[in-house]
């Protein structure tokens, strides 16, 4: 979701570029993306909204098989579980986390378009150091996929049968409609994944140590110890990677509680999905849009829906800097809104 935001420039190395992107809000949630080269795009939501300690007595899980050990839900998890359902309840009691995509009360023009276009596909807001990212918004270039994009859903043994074939019906519509609007192959695919999804809860994320290292081996140490490790203020997260010095994605790695009540569950499985297919950053003038740190809409909107129309416009390639893309970027935005100024 959006908040305080960190986003990690490109930094050039031997083999790999690394971009990372952490998003961070006082008193809302918090979404990171990271994109490097070898890209990575990493998305991550946060909270500031307090939670008195319970005690909690752990539940066992029902029994299923998966590749990842936890066999039970522990009172860490189920803690998290009353944080979360506060922080949603509080949000819609201020009217926030909309569903509508934007109405009447949310007009945008083609400049407004192109405007938060520019912003949120060519922008870094934190560039990457040896000691985390640094805040520094910097130019950069457009990025997103060539190659088909192949998400395979990975699920924790704490998320029960029907949480699942929910979450993966959800997650299935949501890729037809991304792969109707951008024109390019998005679909669910276990066998042969490029997108992980993996949906767990705190002590099952811990574990994923060994997935993240083979899904991307471009990441340090202490990159990997924030996923496994993330704070609770983080809600999700989602690094999408490129290879060599290139501005294409190839793999992507998104991370969801599986805490999480279901708005807040669908937004991050919004946002993440979104923000790893290439509009890694956010503007504070984008309305309505899901990449703003004012948490004002859950759900992708009408906006969302023509930046990623231009993302994928053959007119873009990866790599164009915004001098480079800012007439094309503003003819397209005329196009799509009948030159609505």
């Amino acid at each position: 979701m959006r908040g305080l935001r960190q986003h990690l420039k490109r930094r050039r190395t031997a083999e790999k570029e690394l971009i990372l992107r952490l998003i961070v809000r006082p008193a809302a949630p918090l979404k990171i993306v990271i994109a490097c080269v070898c890209a990575f795009a990493l998305v991550a939501c946060t909270s500031s909204v307090p939670v008195q300690p319970a005690q909690v007595a752990p539940v066992l899980a029902p029994a299923q098989p998966d590749i990842l050990v936890a066999p039970v839900v522990t009172q860490e998890s189920a803690v998290a579980m009353m944080h979360y359902a506060r922080v949603q309840q509080q949000l819609l009691s201020q009217g926030l986390l909309r569903t509508d995509g934007g109405g009447r009360d949310t007009p945008y023009t083609d400049r407004m378009l192109a405007e938060n276009f520019l912003r949120i596909a060519l922008y870094d807001e934190y560039r990457r150091s040896s000691a985390g990212p640094v805040q520094k918004l910097t130019a950069s270039r457009l990025r997103r996929w060539e190659v088909p994009v192949r998400v395979g859903l990975r699920f924790g043994p704490s998320v029960t049968p029907d949480r699942r074939a929910t979450d993966t019906a959800r997650v299935g519509s949501y890729l037809a409609r991304l792969e109707r609007i951008t024109g390019h192959v998005i679909r669910l695919d276990d066998a042969a994944p490029n997108f992980w999804v993996f949906i767990v809860n705190e002590n099952e994320r811990q574990t994923l140590d060994p997935q993240i290292r083979s899904a991307l081996p471009g990441l340090t140490a202490v990159e990997t110890a924030g996923i496994t490790q993330m704070p609770r203020s983080t809600y999700c997260l989602v690094y999408a990677m490129s290879e060599g010095d290139g501005s294409i994605y190839t793999r992507a790695f998104a991370v969801i509680r599986a805490e999480h009540p279901d708005l807040l569950r669908l937004s991050c499985i919004h946002e993440e999905i979104a923000q790893g297919l290439g509009l890694a950053n956010d503007s504070p003038t984008a309305r309505p849009s899901i990449f703003n740190d004012d948490e004002e809409f859950a759900l992708l909107t009408t906006q969302d829906e023509l930046m990623l129309r231009m993302l994928y416009n053959p007119a873009l390639r990866p790599g164009m800097t915004e001098s480079v893309a800012r007439p094309i970027v503003e003819s397209l935005a005329a196009r799509l809104l009948g030159g609505n100024n």
